[in-house]
């Protein structure tokens, strides 16, 4: 199997990291090591709406990832791998995104994932020798990046992290940048992310016994040279057609409602966010195939968010709740987040846009109501209902779970001659409804090393169905089909 650079140069650096304290004895001091294999099996039904033929998963597939963790005084080196075979092309990880499926017809494929490859999920060397607080480290590498809420950050991505973590005060300054996804068959990277800095910082400060009050701050630069219409040349899906600077700036209040292992009566979470900024898009050709008279436009953006909700406790184990999100037209998340957090008071983390939707704050408001369940820290489930509309009946959303297609087809033989992405109803603003079902079982617990909290998904062996029903609302037309499903069923277990 043939690799490209970025993932050699990924295998040599995770050696280099671990090998890069005073000397390979200093570093096994105290070490850890271990193998989490993963079993995953999925059901997918329209995810197109049945506006394409195929667009249905049904396979399994095995995940293993086997990591090593050394630390000396206050250094630590940290690398996790990843092999995945399987017998469809099957998301064994919660943090792939189904939007890397583009609906565009190409002949590149740089960026198709396939059923089986090699990946470098993190590599990373860490210092924690800056302060006296056990929760303070700074880390350079491949990392996973995660908040709370995961509608910031939630992703393994190259990056120099500060994070301190105290009882009375939460912070973390960074910068990353996406150089390669180290996948064997991911060989180039989302136009999107080409070329694209962000630089970040939050802090959250303890007020009270369990009330948290928090300022949080994005700036993404995007200079990457543009991939301009030619006459007579093909466009490609991996053409970067857009660049810009965009910065958000949010504020945000909660009761330790992440937290699954808070035992409040009452919990809650509220956030607003601002985002500003400009962007340069490339223009398309003429419809006579022409340049068209100038090449690309400017625009400046700006757009707000809010993302609220309450969770009443009815007794040691049930708990119910209801949430609501709103984003302005313009508004769009900064490409890091996974938008999965423990928002229904479970262990397990659950998607805020629905399992199957997987809805983005663009464009986009939902309501959501929910009930939970926790037995001890044996068993979990969480039921939950979702209504999505669009705030700008005139303008598209963003979701990483629908790819519905317009054909162009001819008009002789019927063949389809290309695809584009469905454009919704003009002034229908109802996207649809889905009901969600996350039901959990664990098996054992371990202790792992606390600089390990961000970058192992789950902390113990398990058997977990994560399940979606997405029904269309009016804004998809009437031509679409009825539902689509989303299911996994997942066996975690750790060596």
């Amino acid at each position: 199997m043939k690799l490209n650079p970025f993932v050699k140069a990924g295998i040599g650096l995770s050696f280099a990291l671990l090998w890069s304290c005073p000397t390979l004895a200093a570093l096994t001091e105290a070490k850890n090591f271990g193998l989490e294999v993963k079993a995953t099996a999925q059901s997918e039904d329209d995810r197109d709406l049945g506006t394409q033929k195929g667009g249905d998963v049904n396979g399994i597939g095995l995940d293993l990832r086997p990591w090593i963790y050394g630390e000396s005084g206050a250094w630590s080196a940290y690398a996790m791998g990843q092999a995945v075979v399987s017998s469809d092309i099957i998301e064994t990880d919660t943090l792939q995104q189904s939007a890397d499926d583009t609906t565009e017809q190409s002949s590149n494929d740089d960026r198709k994932a396939k059923k089986n490859y090699l990946a470098l999920r993190e590599f990373w060397v860490g210092y924690s020798g800056f302060t006296p607080y056990p929760g303070e480290i700074l880390k350079f590498g491949r990392q996973r990046l995660r908040n709370d809420d995961g509608q910031w950050r939630d992703t393994n991505i190259e990056a120099l992290n500060w994070t301190f973590d105290t009882t009375l005060l939460k912070a973390n300054v960074g910068a990353a940048e996406r150089f390669s996804e180290y996948r064997t068959d991911l060989k180039e990277l989302s136009p999107v992310d080409k070329d694209r800095q962000h630089f970040y910082a939050d802090a959250a400060y303890q007020w009270t016994p369990g009330q948290w009050i928090g300022l949080r701050g994005h700036h993404t630069h995007d200079d990457g040279k543009l991939d301009y219409a030619e006459p007579g040349v093909a466009s490609d899906q991996l053409d970067k057609r857009e660049n810009g600077d965009l910065t958000w700036l949010g504020i945000e209040a909660n009761s330790d409602a992440y937290n699954w292992r808070n035992t409040n009566t009452v919990n809650y979470w509220a956030s607003i966010t601002g985002m500003r900024g400009d962007r340069d898009k490339v223009n398309a050709l003429n419809a006579d195939g022409t340049r068209p008279t100038s090449a690309k436009r400017s625009d400046d953006l700006s757009g707000w968010a809010t993302d609220i909700g309450v969770r009443l406790r009815l007794d040691p184990q049930w708990q119910v709740g209801a949430a609501y999100s709103r984003a302005s037209a313009e508004y769009e998340q900064n490409g890091l987040q996974s938008n999965r957090s423990n928002w229904t008071g479970t262990q397990s983390r659950v998607h805020r846009f629905g399992e199957a939707f997987r809805g983005e704050m663009n464009n986009m408001q939902s309501m959501s109501l929910f009930g939970s369940w926790q037995l001890r820290e044996d068993y979990d489930a969480s039921l939950v209902y979702h209504k999505f509309w669009r705030v700008d009946g005139n303008k598209p959303v963003g979701s990483n779970g629908i790819d519905a297609v317009q054909n162009n087809t001819d008009d002789v033989t019927g063949a389809i001659l290309s695809s584009t992405s469905l454009p919704l109803e003009d002034g229908k603003k109802d996207l649809g409804q889905e009901m969600d079902l996350v039901v959990t079982k664990y098996f054992k617990k371990g202790l792992l090393p606390a600089a390990l909290s961000q970058s192992i998904d789950e902390p113990s062996a398990l058997v977990r169905l994560r399940a979606g029903v997405f029904k269309p609302g009016d804004a998809y037309g009437s031509q679409v089909d009825s539902y689509m499903h989303r299911a996994f069923v997942d066996v975690v277990w750790k060596f």
